[in-house]
């Protein structure tokens, strides 16, 4: 995602939530349990298999994103930038050489 459409998402997303005068919500703890009780609607899709309902998979993981999205912003932080941080810090954790193809922790490598 480049940086402009993220821009345009956020601005998009702060008009929503403006409109409906939600910000008052918005607290960093109510976004994280939003994210998190939105996470497990999108794990119910997996519940017995793979899911029938793609859309409703799309569904659930554009409410995960939002609130994520909301949550970074809310804390001033830039969404690209936290993924890319994060990134660095789990490369180093999980080197190429010893975690191609492995699902073991980085501990235990």
């Amino acid at each position: 995602m480049s940086q402009d459409r993220l821009e345009r998402l956020l601005r998009e997303l702060r008009e929503f939530v403006r409109e409906r005068d939600w910000q008052q919500f918005h607290s960093p703890e109510n976004l994280a349990k939003s994210v998190s009780i939105e996470a497990g609607e999108l794990l119910g899709c997996y519940q017995w298999g793979p899911p029938e309902d793609s859309s409703r998979v799309q569904e659930e993981l554009a409410d995960v994103l939002t609130y994520c999205l909301l949550l970074a912003d809310r804390l001033g932080l830039d969404p690209l930038d936290v993924v890319l941080e994060k990134l660095e810090v789990t490369r180093a954790k999980y080197p190429v050489e010893l975690s191609r193809g492995r699902s073991t922790k980085h501990d235990q490598l």
